[in-house]
């Protein structure tokens, strides 16, 4: 399962995402895992989560975010979920893109059985109405 947390900037997005986090340990049988940008959210995440740079990796564009998350999955069996903030800001602003990119995750998470869960800074009605196919609004 996929889902967005959407809102303009400092709409709360993040805090919503750090509290996800603590939840999802909380209640995982597994490993959860925290993707960000860059290094801010250190003091935010409980230990326990594992929290990866995307720039520390040269993550950049939606074909190596993909990338990037399916080697996560890959790597490690116990995940249970992967939480991603700073969505366009990994990936790109064209949201046509970011619907494809959606879509592959979606066949990921049938998988893998993960749940994802992204932030996105842009307005409801700037995201392509297909993205809603694969994904749930939370």
């Amino acid at each position: 399962m996929i889902s967005l947390i959407i809102g303009n900037k400092g709409s709360g997005k993040t805090k919503r995402l750090i509290g996800l986090v603590n939840e999802a340990i909380d209640h995982s049988k597994g490993h959860v895992v925290c993707v960000e940008k860059e290094t801010k959210l250190t003091y935010d995440v409980n230990y326990r989560a594992r929290l990866i740079a995307a720039d520390y990796f040269g993550v950049e564009g939606y074909d190596a975010f993909y990338g990037f998350l399916s080697g996560i999955c890959a790597g490690d069996h116990d995940i249970t979920d992967v939480l991603v903030d700073a969505t366009l800001r990994i990936g790109g602003r064209d949201y046509e893109q970011m619907a494809e990119f959606m879509q592959k995750v979606s066949g990921l998470s049938e998988k893998t059985g993960i749940d994802f869960v992204f932030t996105v800074s842009a307005q409801e009605e700037e995201i392509p109405a297909r993205v809603y196919e694969y994904c749930r609004k939370i």
